[in-house]
Parts: structure tokens; C-alpha cells; sequence
């Protein structure tokens, strides 16, 4: 039964190894269908004074991938930006800096998903209104497995927007790097790692890049 909130004193003796095992581990429970029991009421009253989650993940905005269930995760445990496509931008990179810097949390999970709507637009092309540039944020995914993925670089390769869907998770964490000296430093610091993974829609699995 999980009953118990994070605290600070619990959150700054965790490790970004830690951090990431403990999410994957919540991953395999509910995979296999043992996800932990929670009571919220008693998460809710804790943390009603303040919060002190472990980790921030960056997903997407996709139904099919409810973050804090895939991952067994309660009330006051992560934080989740979300976005469709889950690529970084000025508004996502504040949010990761506080999270990490100003929360504490020791780990950066950007997760995308199989099958993404969102890289498959963009394997297309669409237009359409503001969805066009939102869209420009994952084309350099697209241009990079256009040279990787043999056939059709469109949404009807299955192959190609499997690979677009990893160098899109692989290059929105190079951006986060390269964007925030905040996150580069306590990366290289050792106070948090950033991560990426794929979350399967066929298993519920989240397979580590």
C-alpha cells in the first residue's frame, strides 16, 4: 500500500540510479498487472504543504499513455510535462530547470511512445494551423531517420516511424543539454541524469534508449 509521500529528507537521499530503477520497477508491476494499491487520501493530506518528487518526465500529450499508471506512480511522486510529441521548448525547459534545480528531483525521463500521431504528422508534412509549427520541433528527428531507415519516409514505413519516434527522444535530450547549462551541470555533476525511453502501446513496457 502506498501511504506514504515523498519528503524532502526522503527525496535527498535518493540517486538518479535509484530514481530510474524505481520508475522502471513501477513499469514491470504494471505490466504485470500488480500495480500497487494507494491511498489517496492520506497522499493528499501530506502533501498538501509542499512536494518533493523524485523525477520529472516529459511525455506526450497521447491518452493511451497515462504517465503516473504506467509507471506506478502516486500523488506527490513525479512531475510530467506534456506535450504532443514530447519535444523540449523554452516553456518545457523551465519547467525541467525547476523541477530538477528548485525540487529537487534527480532524474529527466523523456519518454516518447509507439506509434506517435504527432511524429507520424510530421513524417507526413501536415499543415495546419499552429499545429505546423509545433511540428517543425520534430522534423529534425525526420530528416536524421530519412538517411537511417530504408523505404518511404512517411507514416506508412512502420519502420521509419519507429526510428523517428527514438532519434526524436534522443535529440530532444541532446537539445536539453545543449539549451540548459542549469540540467548540463547538475548532469555532469552528478546530481541528475537524463534519460529516454519508449513506451510500447502493444506490451504497456517502456524500453530504455
Amino acid at each position: 500500500m502506498k501511504n506514504i509521500a515523498i519528503t524532502k529528507d526522503i527525496q535527498s537521499q535518493l540517486t538518479p540510479d535509484a530514481v530510474l530503477k524505481d520508475l522502471l520497477d513501477g513499469n514491470n508491476r504494471f505490466v504485470n498487472g500488480n500495480s500497487q494499491a494507494t491511498d489517496n487520501a492520506a497522499l493528499v493530506n501530506q502533501t498538501t504543504g509542499g512536494q518533493y518528487p523524485k523525477a520529472v518526465v516529459l511525455s506526450c500529450i497521447d491518452s493511451r499513455v497515462p504517465v503516473e499508471t504506467v509507471l506506478d506512480q502516486a500523488i506527490g511522486d513525479i512531475f510530467v510535462a506534456r506535450v504532443a510529441g514530447n519535444f523540449e521548448n523554452v516553456d518545457i525547459l523551465g519547467s525541467l530547470e525547476y523541477s530538477c534545480n528548485v525540487a529537487g528531483s534527480k532524474l529527466i525521463l523523456v519518454l516518447g511512445h509507439e506509434s506517435c500521431g504527432a511524429v507520424k504528422a510530421a513524417c507526413d508534412g501536415v499543415e495546419l494551423g499552429n499545429i505546423t509549427e509545433m511540428l517543425s520541433k520534430i522534423m529534425p528527428a525526420v530528416k536524421k531517420s530519412a538517411v537511417e531507415v530504408d523505404g518511404e519516409a512517411n507514416s506508412s514505413n512502420k519502420a521509419f516511424v519507429a526510428k523517428t519516434v527514438e532519434n526524436n527522444v534522443l535529440l530532444t535530450m541532446e537539445r536539453i543539454r545543449k539549451n540548459s547549462q542549469i540540467l548540463a551541470e547538475m548532469e555532469d555533476n552528478g546530481e541528475i541524469k537524463i534519460v529516454g525511453g519508449v513506451y510500447s502501446l502493444h506490451t504497456g513496457k517502456v524500453n530504455m534508449l
